[in-house]
């Protein structure tokens, strides 16, 4: 199964997120986004981190209204699965692929960072829990736009009725604290990853594809990881992995 790995003007996450990937078992390839005709030939999709357009506007708003994303859109009511990491998460909110409760609507944004304690950009590690990741894991986060929001109540009533949250953030046990320092940016609920209620699109914010592997992981991070990194084990699986087979069986499932 082959994934196109979708590469907008000043996105920069783009390789990493090619070897995720094929630590996983997909074949992932760079495809620029002035070539949507190549599209067609790929199973799935993903749009990785960085700084599209210089998040000129907001972030990922111009490359939502870009040529290439009408045939992402149209793969994803298709079934294809697609995922947005960081600033590609941005850009599936700006096309109202997520949470696509009313297809082809712009519900959502991803806001500039409020906790109460941090506000603007922000860089650091944060625990995250729920069905992407069942038991607790540590990912890094890099972006000062992270903050999911929604002015209508009933948007935010469905996701959370729908069950659309598919990772919030949490404490190193899995409790899900709604306050600073557990949720570094404000977003409603602890969000840090949602997805459309086909569940073939999924947004999130912090980064798994720098969290693949165990030597990833900084020994500021307490628990296992800490240790499988101290003891030798660089090339172990990382916290980030299980986003990335999430995603692979997501592919097997849409390919039967």
């Amino acid at each position: 199964m082959r994934v196109a790995v979708v590469l907008f003007p000043g996105m920069n996450c783009e390789n990493e997120s090619v070897r995720a990937l094929e630590s996983v078992g997909l074949a992932a390839e760079i495809v620029r986004a002035n070539e949507p005709d190549r599209l067609d030939a790929f199973d799935g999709f993903l749009l990785p981190g960085g700084f599209s357009y210089e998040d000129r506007i907001r972030a990922g708003v111009v490359a939502a209204h870009l040529p290439v994303m009408e045939r992402i859109v149209r793969a994803a009511e298709a079934g294809r699965p697609v995922a947005g990491i960081c600033n590609g998460a941005q850009v599936l909110l700006e096309t109202g692929l997520v949470p696509g409760l009313h297809p082809g609507r712009v519900e959502m944004a991803l806001a500039l960072n409020d906790s109460g304690q941090r506000v603007g950009y922000y860089c650091d590690w944060r625990w995250l829990v729920g069905d992407l990741f069942p038991e607790p894991m540590p990912l890094p986060f890099a972006h000062a736009e992270g903050r999911f929001v929604t002015r209508d109540p009933a948007v935010e009533a469905a996701i959370g009725d729908r069950g659309l949250i598919a990772a919030r953030y949490c404490e190193p046990n899995g409790k899900v604290t709604r306050a600073w320092p557990v949720n570094p940016n404000g977003a409603f609920d602890n969000a840090a990853a949602i997805r459309n209620p086909e569940g073939n699109v999924l947004a999130i914010m912090p980064h798994p594809e720098r969290a693949n592997w165990a030597f990833q992981v900084p020994v500021s991070v307490e628990g296992e990881w800490r240790e499988a990194k101290r003891s030798g084990f660089r090339d172990a699986p990382g916290p980030g992995r299980p986003f990335f087979t999430a995603f692979a069986d997501l592919m097997r499932r849409a390919a039967a």
